[in-house]
């Protein structure tokens, strides 16, 4: 799959922005699109999460891998039982990690966009500026300053596939 694809470890991609864009003819960018542009108009604001993990003298916690909670009263929002996703199903031990929304700060993990009027409003100044650019791509949830779920996830990507082709080759 990575077949003659240049693969670079441990790089700051916005650091080195400017050389890594001299050096590549097309760049798929999935970090935060403010942050891509210096914030020059401002930062976008984002929820972030905190997560503590719990390891639990049961084989079986919650029967699979997450379990989304809404109710008011529950404090977080999902709770994760890695061995459904690890496929150690006879450990007789399990652990789950608990995640709890938390306001977004500068330098902090961005994890979901806010997308209220304010915020897609900015978001619309960021992606004029994008699409000024020939070879980099924005795309993933905080390219895009939106929420995806997997399956949309992959169905952008094909849809971008199947627009961008090997027209560029």
């Amino acid at each position: 799959m990575l077949e003659g694809i240049d693969v670079k470890l441990n790089c700051d991609f916005i650091k080195n922005k400017d050389k890594l864009i001299s050096n590549c003819k097309n760049i798929i960018y999935t970090g935060p699109i403010d942050e891509y542009f210096d914030y020059k108009y401002g930062p976008l604001e984002y929820r972030s999460v905190r997560f503590e993990e719990e390891t639990l003298n049961e084989v079986n916690y919650q029967g699979n891998a997450v379990v989304n909670y809404t109710d008011f009263d529950v404090p977080y929002t999902r709770i994760i039982e890695h061995k459904h996703f690890e496929f150690d199903s006879t450990s007789p031990k399990t652990v789950i990690s608990k995640e709890y929304s938390k306001k977004w700060e500068l330098g902090e993990d961005p994890y979901y966009p806010i997308n209220d009027d304010k915020n897609n409003a900015l978001y619309q100044k960021y992606l004029n500026e994008a699409l000024k650019l020939r070879n980099v791509h924005f795309g993933g949830r905080l390219g895009a300053y939106k929420y995806y779920d997997m399956d949309k996830v992959i169905l952008e990507a094909l849809n971008y596939i199947s627009l961008v082709g090997d027209k560029d080759e």
